[in-house]
């Protein structure tokens, strides 16, 4: 089990990472893409590194539009493995 973040602590992470943004119990962001192919080739690679760190967000797909949540469920909040891998999903769409 990891720590949840204090709201003062998703607060500093936030301002390191300014497409995300707080949902409740949930980190989240929309990032909209040039096609749909290439907001597949996100997802595809999103799921690479979310299996390799076994940590999965839940992604919504809406043509070219992907929305990404992190939320440690099995601690009921936020930790520092979602502020992880939403710096890895800026990586990976930064990179497409």
């Amino acid at each position: 089990m990891a720590d949840l973040l204090s709201d003062q602590a998703i607060s500093e992470a936030l301002e390191q990472l300014p497409e995300w943004r707080r949902d409740g119990n949930a980190l989240a962001r929309t990032a909209e893409l040039a096609d749909f192919p290439q907001a597949i080739l996100v997802v595809n690679r999103v799921a690479e590194v979310a299996e390799s760190a076994n940590h999965h967000p839940d992604i919504d797909i809406r043509w070219r539009t992907l929305t990404f949540r992190l939320s440690t469920h099995s601690d009921g909040g936020i930790t520092e493995n979602d502020v992880s891998l939403a710096r890895r999903i800026d990586e990976v769409i930064a990179a497409v």
